[in-house]
């Protein structure tokens, strides 16, 4: 129970890295506030959380890239349990493509594409977390550490949204310091590796700990680019 009377607000539960994110903080003890455009599967998600007995909410359909339904989710959860202690914000789609062949408009929505999934969440939990001298944790990728070849390609916009997001936790670390707020990252392997990584970074085991993004990839970041692990 590393987790016991936090709140947790996760984003992208209806499925994968947001959904096993949610169970696992649950099981800690954490009260989750689940989010997801998909709100059936976010509902679902959070009558997993109470079947194992935990507590969750689900308060309606969340559009992260809309700073007025991520200020009512943010909202909801403040209204329900007081306050906010953990903020996880997995990032959004990418489009793949070569650099000879990309087109700038498959760079652009990338890259605005993660700057939405993550910045409005941000902004809206910021002051709730320097209340509660809390943690945010963002989940990018490998690719923005080290590029590769293996397919599908990846250049150059995956690269180069997920480095952004690497350099933005960061900031977000330093300016958060002095508040007591932690910002860490994960460059994300399996769901399941990813969130178990997750819980220690926003516990209390990990109070100083920021700024840093932890690799969970199975070795994927110590091959050379292109060959296969």
């Amino acid at each position: 129970m590393r987790l016991e009377g936090k709140v947790a607000l996760v984003s992208g539960t209806a499925q994968g890295h947001g959904r096993a994110a949610a169970l696992r903080f649950a099981a800690e003890g954490a009260l989750v506030v689940a989010g997801d455009p998909i709100h059936e599967d976010a509902l679902e998600t959070r009558r997993l959380i109470a079947r194992a007995g935990g507590t969750a909410l689900a308060p309606g359909p969340l559009d992260i890239a809309d700073e007025g339904s991520v200020r009512s989710w943010v909202g909801d959860a403040v209204g329900a349990f007081g306050g906010i202690d953990i903020v996880y914000a997995p990032t959004g789609t990418v489009r793949f493509g070569v650099v000879g062949s990309q087109p700038y408009d498959n760079i652009a929505f990338t890259m605005r594409t993660q700057l939405d999934s993550v910045w409005p969440t941000v902004r809206a939990t910021w002051p709730h977390l320097v209340r509660s001298r809390g943690s945010l944790l963002t989940v990018g990728s490998t690719t923005g550490l080290t590029a590769s070849s293996l397919p599908p390609p990846h250049a150059a916009a995956r690269p180069t949204s997920r480095g952004w997001l690497v350099a933005l936790t960061q900031q977000l670390a330093a300016e958060g310091a002095p508040y007591g707020v932690r910002a860490n990252g994960i460059s994300a392997g399996r769901p399941e590796d990813v969130a178990s990584t997750a819980v220690f970074l926003v516990s209390d085991e990990a109070a100083d700990i920021t700024g840093a993004n932890v690799v969970v990839d199975g070795t994927w970041s110590c091959v050379l680019p292109g060959v296969a692990s």
